[in-house]
Parts: structure tokens; sequence; C-alpha cells
């Protein structure tokens, strides 16, 4: 019996490590076309690549400040290839990193941006970025913690890899909502995925303050909350399986 409770874990535990996969797999193909890759000359001549990731169908599109910053020219490759036209700043923060580009276009594929007040420690994320410009590259992890600075700013410690030209990556949670905005990471060797990110709350305040607003939000993703979740009808089935394996039966009559 002990050898049965044992299998009846470990399958449990293998169909949750596939659900997980299989999330990772959907946040993909729902965002990886909204993600991009935006290109920069910088006022010294040298170039840079950052992340940024598109908010309205019309080219509205998020990115870390110091992506724009110092910049001669802009424009966005999207994950099919396509080449914009020139990119302009339309909104940058002052106090955390992030600022905002506006592109000519319509009815482009778009990201949804939840509140991140509702972020914990430990929760699992995705991140589709550039880095070293390998476009739309998928990475995961977890929220590490919630780290206060001195000025009362709040940052995401992350576990997912961040390497340059990620900066600017959104950082989905399990519904598929970008919950915070990847922008740097502890230098040196011996610092193993120390990476830090904007929450998503900060992205919400600087479209409002510049006077964009964003689409509603699609429940296509949204599981539904009306119905146990998969992995606890799958508890409840073990558990049933369990109790009629170790229940006595009646004595059958003759």
């Amino acid at each position: 019996m002990r050898t049965l409770c044992l299998w009846i874990c470990f399958f449990t535990l293998l169909t949750t490590f596939a659900n997980a996969e299989n999330d990772h797999v959907k946040i993909s193909n729902q965002n990886a076309p909204a993600v991009v890759a935006i290109n920069t000359v910088k006022d010294d001549a040298s170039t840079f690549t950052g992340t940024g990731f598109v908010l309205t169908p019309d080219g509205l599109i998020a990115t870390s400040r110091h992506v724009v910053e110092h910049t001669l020219y802009m424009n966005i490759t999207f994950n099919n290839g396509t080449v914009s036209g020139e990119a302009t700043p339309v909104a940058i923060a002052g106090d955390v990193d992030l600022a905002l580009l506006k592109i000519e276009a319509q009815n482009l594929p778009t990201v949804q941006v939840a509140d991140s007040s509702s972020v914990r420690p430990g929760q699992p994320i995705t991140v589709i970025g550039n880095p070293r410009r390998l476009q739309n590259t998928i990475t995961s992890g977890i929220i590490s913690q919630i780290r206060k600075k001195a000025n009362g700013i709040l940052w995401h410690q992350i576990s997912a890899p961040i390497s340059p030209s990620s900066s600017g990556s959104p950082v989905f949670n399990e519904q598929g909502e970008v919950i915070s905005i990847a922008f740097a990471s502890y230098p040196g060797e011996n610092n193993q995925n120390l990476n830090f990110s904007v929450p998503s709350a900060y992205l919400l305040e600087l479209v409002q303050k510049a006077g964009f607003s964003l689409p509603k939000k699609d429940s296509a993703f949204t599981q539904d909350t009306s119905q146990p979740h998969p992995f606890l009808l799958h508890l409840q089935k073990c558990w049933s399986t369990l109790i009629n394996l170790v229940q006595p039966k009646d004595p059958a009559a003759h």
C-alpha cells in the first residue's frame, strides 16, 4: 500500500510539473508577438538594443528608461522580422526605470497589464526578452523578493535569467499578464540570477499620467474561477481513487 501511495504522489507531482510547463508555452504563444526589440542609435554614435512590449494596437510601447535615454534615432523590430518606422519617446518616468514610446501603427498584438499590488514572493513568472539580441527568448523563475528602496520605491527581485538587451522585458504572471518590467542585474561573475524589475503599478501610473488608456482586459487566458482549478480536481480524483483502494469491501453475497 505504501508503494501505491508513493506512485500516486509521484503521478500528481508529474502532472503538476507538466501543467506548469504548459503555462509557459501558453504565455509565450499569447504574448511573444507583442514583445519587440528596440534598436537605438545613441548620441555618441554607438548602437544599443533593448526590449519592449506593445500596450495598445496603435503603437504605444513600454520599455526601460535607460534604453531610450541619449538616443538620436530608434525603431522597432517585431518577432516576425518586420521593422517599424521611427519610434518616439512620449513619456519618461522620473523615479523608476520606465519609458513609453510611440510608433505609427494599427492592429498590433498587445499584452495585458495587471496591477502588481497582489504580487507575492515565491510566485512563478515567465519572462520574454531579447538577451544578447536573441529575439523572443523565454525564461522562467519566481519573484524572489519584493525590495523597498530608501526612497520608498519598490523593486521586484526575480530569479529568471536576464542578460544585456533584456532591459524592458515584460515579466508575466501565471495568467499571462505583465506584473513587472525587467531592467537590471547585479554585476559580477559570482552573482547568480540576482535580477530586478519594476512593478507594473508604476507603468500603469505612467500610462495614465501620459494621457493614454489601455485596452480592456481580455479574459481568454484567465482561468474560470467558477470551477475548481484543474490541479484541485486532479487531487480530488487521486484521493477518491486512494480511498476506494484502501476501504474494505462488503462481503459478496452467495
